[in-house]
């Protein structure tokens, strides 16, 4: 049977529980027609590059499917008539891909590095900082960076319009 990759993008004022029972319905329409689910994942809630049916944020969720042509296009129908799904793509593959796909790596990959990073806004001691400085010790600076500035030299000769 060939393989196909399948995400589909639900809405966002649907629970993550109801995507969850949508994903089971979808698993129980393929296995009733004789494929097989390899691997489910929930990607979470993420931002849309653009509206969708009027949703800035949309339930992502991959399907990896082991099942024959006609399974895929009962799902993709029953998709198609659920008010909830508002996009979904399907790519036939050679291979399913083993272990979590790009985006759950991304997902792994962003939580270490806020680990080792810390809280976000932990900035360490930074020293005693005042948010005005006196206004003489302005002048002062901006006096000493005139003073510091190359004067032009006097030798140049202006240059002549003709």
């Amino acid at each position: 049977m060939p393989l196909y990759e399948h995400v589909y993008l639900a809405r966002q004022d649907v629970s993550a529980q109801q995507v969850e029972e949508l994903t089971t319905q979808l698993k129980g329409v393929i296995e009733g027609l004789g494929g097989k689910i390899a691997k489910t994942e929930y990607w979470g809630v993420k931002s849309l590059s653009f509206r969708i049916r009027k949703n800035r944020k949309a339930h992502f969720t991959l399907l990896n499917i082991d099942a024959p042509p006609a399974a895929l296009a009962e799902v993709e129908r029953q998709e198609r008539i659920n008010e909830d799904v508002l996009r979904y793509i399907t790519i036939r593959v050679d291979e399913l891909e083993e272990g979590p796909s790009a985006m759950m790596r991304k997902v792994d990959r962003d939580r270490e590095r806020d680990d080792r990073r810390g809280d976000r806004f932990d900035r360490g001691d930074r020293g005693e900082r005042s948010f005005r400085r006196d206004r003489d010790d302005d002048r002062e600076g901006r006096e000493d960076r005139e003073s510091r500035r190359p004067r032009e030299t006097q030798d140049a000769e202006p240059a002549t319009q003709e």
